[in-house]
């Protein structure tokens, strides 16, 4: 009886415990684009290469900081000679190669010059960190723009294979009344021919469909860095206040928050820093050395020394070198003025950038709404040559043409639809607020 028990018990568990296990292996994410931005931060390859540069440019201050700190040596030595050797005199004998010596010792040099190059060096290592850090924000900023970029490629493609759904269906649709209308003799033969012509190219129509959604649904499944078994959550961000604002203001914008032109102007101040770095090779250097020796040799003379400290400060300023200094504060020069250039040539064309951005992004809402009202005409008008078909006031070649133009508005809809988003997005990058408004989100 107890058996029975169990056996019974395990029949009512083991399908429970089955469709949960089914159930979660199964599972299928579902992602939004807020959803994508946040893992493209944490897994792209090419954001964590450029965090990277990040920890380099701090070790690189590291490095400068080291100058300001002494540099401890110890050292030791061992020496084995072929053969002693001895001197003999009046006072007796000497030797003067003994059989082996050894010594060790502890040694602090440091160094500084009087021209402050190693603070120049420091504070340029300090500035080289922020602007790392500003080209590593607009790293991250370009690349949730190709995820943007990726997310509405794919819904576009997904909105164009119910596309062409829909049109086979349509074309399905039209093939039977075509072949009613044969079989009663209101049609010829070339009449359902047509209609079967289109449906087969609809049908191919949708096969490339399909083919081009998976290649988009493999690229932002890439830019996530996940696997392809998701679903994509469609949002769609109202932009009416953007759309409102005057070209100066997204430009003035772009001038305070785009990270490379703020990385640009730091770039600046290192090359001036840089021109200072140089100029301070024309002073002195004062060095400061101390040392601890410790000797011993078998066998040793009487006026051997075995051990000794000294401190040594010694002042160093070359007065020809060739003209090496002179060549080097000059190309710094040069590296000041190219950096001068370079901002000044990146803040036109981010002034550029934002206005073909603001452009496009009107333009694509003035496209939606003229498609939109586009795509309703043509939607009525296939409905009613639809009807006039069935009631043989309209040929197959009106059908074919009311069918073409419903295709071609729904699909140029779509596309508008999804580029105006993408031109939203791409305002906010060329403006550099894209991160920061995600950023800002996320938390």
């Amino acid at each position: 009886m107890k058996k029975h028990t169990y056996l019974i018990l395990i029949m009512m568990i083991f399908p429970v415990v089955l469709f949960y296990h089914i159930k979660n292996v199964f599972a299928i994410e579902e992602y939004s684009l807020k959803d994508f931005y946040i893992l493209a931060l944490k897994q792209a390859e090419k954001i964590k290469i450029s965090e990277e540069d990040l920890f380099i440019a701090d070790r690189g201050k590291d490095k400068a900081f080291s100058a300001f700190l002494p540099v401890i040596t110890f050292f030791g030595e061992y020496k084995k000679y072929s053969e002693e050797k001895k001197v003999t005199s009046s006072f007796g004998s000497f030797s003067i190669q003994p059989r082996n010596s050894s010594s060790w010792g502890l040694r602090i040099d440091q160094s500084f010059s009087l021209g402050g190059k190693e603070i120049t060096n420091y504070t340029i290592s300090k500035k080289n960190i922020e602007s790392t850090a500003q080209y590593h924000n607009a790293v991250k900023e370009e690349y949730l723009f190709e995820v943007a970029s990726a997310y509405y490629d794919y819904l576009r493609s997904l909105k164009y294979v119910d596309i062409t759904k829909s049109n086979v269906e349509r074309l399905k649709k039209h093939l039977d009344a075509a072949k009613a209308r044969l079989r009663v003799g209101e049609v010829t033969k070339t009449v359902v021919l047509r209609a079967e012509a289109e449906l087969s190219g609809a049908e191919s129509e949708k096969i490339k469909a399909e083919n081009s959604l998976k290649i988009a649904k493999a690229i932002l499944a890439r830019q996530a860095g996940i696997s392809e078994d998701f679903l994509v959550k469609e949002v769609i961000e109202e932009s009416i206040s953007l759309i409102n604002l005057p070209l100066s203001d997204f430009q003035n914008i772009a001038l305070s928050e785009r990270a490379e032109l703020i990385a640009s102007n730091i770039r600046k101040k290192i090359a001036e820093d840089g021109v200072k770095y140089a100029k301070g090779s024309f002073l002195p250097t004062l060095s400061f050395e101390g040392m601890y020796l410790n000797l011993d040799e078998n066998p040793s003379s009487p006026f051997f020394n075995d051990e000794s400290i000294y401190g040594l400060l010694r002042l160093n300023f070359p007065v020809f070198e060739g003209g090496l200094r002179r060549a080097e504060v000059k190309e710094a020069e040069a590296k000041k003025r190219q950096a001068i250039l370079s901002y000044d040539d990146l803040k036109k064309t981010i002034a550029i950038e934002v206005e073909n951005a603001y452009l496009d992004m009107h333009t694509q809402s003035s496209i939606l709404k003229s498609l939109q009202d586009q795509t309703t005409f043509a939607r009525d008008n296939f409905n009613a040559v639809t009807k006039q078909f069935e009631y043989g006031l309209a040929n197959s070649i009106d059908v074919m043409d009311a069918n073409t133009l419903l295709v071609t508005s729904e699909r140029q809809l779509s596309e508008a639809k999804y580029n105006y988003q993408l031109s939203v997005v791409k305002l906010k990058r060329v403006t550099g607020t894209l991160l920061k408004e995600i950023l800002a989100n996320i938390k």
